[in-house]
């Protein structure tokens, strides 16, 4: 799940409501907007995160509560730098403050992997050796956009994203080899090039220029891949109660046709494939889908398959040519499901359906729709992937009525 600038996971009513609070310790917190709720008690956090939740979703059945962490700190293991200069003309890295493309200086963060950021200090150190300048979004000069570190968890695996304005960069097997003295830890290193005046984070072109590319790590005693443009879920602490959770209120048998809708690399689906009968993962995006298939053949999975299409549209080409789903994981994103995704599932009638949320709000208006469908939320939970931020993952599951 991704934390997006000026997103509103929870209602402004409700936001107004605010937990007693505490000394902050971040030198940029009113600065950056990343961590809205650093001035509070982590205990009250989640206090005031379940009663947010179980209000929303009150009409539509009961919450058991909210999974916290026991460590609530540096728990991203994806992390994203934007650099540019300062009215001084200085080179500095760090975020856009919420809701503009305003740089806020960050070299240390209370939420981000710590080798993360070291890895990125020690690239802005490095600009000025290898002649290398920053881009200007206002001018569309300059050659260093973005670096985007991504860290294995359980592996230690590290990946180093190079998001440039062109494709050259400079001495690149020297930065490298000057980047990895500092870091031997770093695994890979891949440079991609953005060359359109965008707000978007990657471009198309990709060229690996150390070690193979992507990472692995290991959720639950499994083995996936990451690559660059790879949706993998940035806390993999909590990712682990998450998905445990999502498999348990599925209970499966090992009879059951799964389908993982908006599957990414195909964690939740693999997880479960060796207590399902079979298992379909569908996914528009073409790097998530590849990086799939191989996790399928890495941990041996036979009775699970990956398809590249809108999910949807899969549900309803299914539903139309009379197979049967007994259920589906669905985990949409912060906008939630469109009613087409949802009229299509209600189509395909599983029994069943696990709904993972990254936004309450959505998750009840979807919530709404489904329960007007026939399908009722037996039960949920809250599970805190984003300590001191607003934003809750929530877990659900429904079932259908006998008709």
């Amino acid at each position: 799940m991704k934390v997006q600038a000026g997103s509103k996971p929870l209602s402004e009513k409700r936001r107004k409501q605010q937990p007693e609070k505490r000394a902050v310790l971040c030198p940029v917190y009113k600065k950056c907007g990343g961590c809205q709720l650093l001035h509070m008690d982590y205990k009250k956090q989640l206090n005031w995160k379940r009663e947010q939740l179980a209000a929303l979703l009150k009409p539509y059945g009961k919450l058991e509560g909210i999974i916290g962490m026991e460590m609530p700190e540096h728990y991203r293991h994806k992390v994203h730098a934007v650099f540019g200069r300062d009215g001084k003309g200085k080179v500095i890295s760090g975020v856009y403050k919420e809701g503009t493309h305003m740089i806020v200086p960050v070299e240390n963060c209370l939420l981000e992997n710590e080798k993360a950021d070291a890895i990125i200090q020690t690239v802005k150190e490095l600009l000025k050796s290898f002649k290398i300048k920053t881009y200007d979004e206002d001018t569309g000069y300059g050659l260093l956009r973005h670096v985007l570190v991504r860290a294995g968890y359980s592996t230690g695996q590290i990946m180093v994203v190079l998001v440039l304005g062109s494709p050259i960069l400079p001495s690149k097997n020297n930065f490298v080899k000057a980047l990895r003295k500092v870091h031997p830890e770093i695994t890979t290193v891949v440079v991609n090039v953005n060359d359109k005046r965008t707000s978007m984070v990657l471009g198309e072109k990709e060229q690996v220029i150390y070690g193979p590319g992507y990472i692995e790590d290991q959720l639950c005693g499994m083995t996936f891949k990451i690559s660059p443009k790879s949706f993998y879920q940035v806390n993999p602490v909590q990712t682990e109660v998450l998905y445990k959770k999502a498999i348990a209120f599925a209970g499966l048998s090992g009879k059951e046709v799964v389908l993982d809708a908006y599957c990414g690399t195909g964690t939740i689906g693999m997880l479960a494939s060796p207590q399902a009968g079979s298992v379909i993962g569908v996914e528009l995006n073409k790097d998530a889908v590849r990086d799939a298939i191989a996790g399928a053949k890495r941990n041996k999975l036979p009775n699970i398959h990956f398809y590249q299409a809108d999910a949807g549209d899969f549900m309803e080409r299914m539903a139309d040519g009379g197979e049967k789903v007994d259920v589906v994981f669905m985990d949409p994103p912060r906008t939630g499901s469109s009613e087409k995704f949802l009229a299509a599932l209600v189509k395909l009638k599983p029994r069943k359906v696990v709904y993972i949320s990254c936004n309450p709000e959505t998750l009840a208006r979807d919530l709404k729709y489904l329960n007007g469908k026939g399908y009722r939320m037996k039960t949920g939970v809250g599970v805190d992937m984003f300590p001191f931020t607003k934003h809750v993952e929530t877990v659900c599951l429904l079932s259908r009525k006998a008709q």
